[in-house]
């Protein structure tokens, strides 16, 4: 099973935005990613960053993840505890369903200090759109 630290960051929110994903196996880093992701909230972000995460899940033939986020309003509605209202963050909720369809994925909140790779990733990301 993988271990994937998921984080999104927005400068300004809204403003530039990146995502970081750090993929863990057997305790070791097979895959990290840091992205520029365009303008927008730090909630899309944190969606995206999940959304890339299960790309990679699927990229790599993995049946089975373990999500885990600082972003408590992202984790919550992802496990059905919170209802998703915002439209787009709806369209991103979907797309996450979608690419959970036969795996066993699994979300878990965390303290922003057990995601200090993933939060360095997304910001590294989110500078990238600011010299742009």
């Amino acid at each position: 099973m993988l271990i994937i630290y998921t984080d999104g960051a927005s400068l300004n929110n809204p403003g530039p935005m990146g995502i970081g994903v750090v993929v863990y196996r057997d305790d070791i880093v097979v895959e990290e990613l840091s992205e520029y992701i365009g303008v927008g909230t730090n909630n899309v972000a944190e969606y995206t960053a999940v959304i890339r995460a299960l790309e990679t899940v699927h990229g790599m033939g993995e049946l089975e993840a373990h999500i885990k986020s600082d972003s408590q309003l992202l984790v919550r509605q992802l496990n059905k505890e919170y209802k998703v209202r915002d439209q787009e963050l709806l369209m991103l909720h979907k797309k996450v369903e979608k690419l959970c369809a036969g795996l066993k994925v699994t979300f878990e909140h965390i303290p922003r200090e057990h995601n200090k790779e993933a939060d360095k990733l997304s910001k590294e990301g989110a500078e990238i759109g600011r010299t742009k």
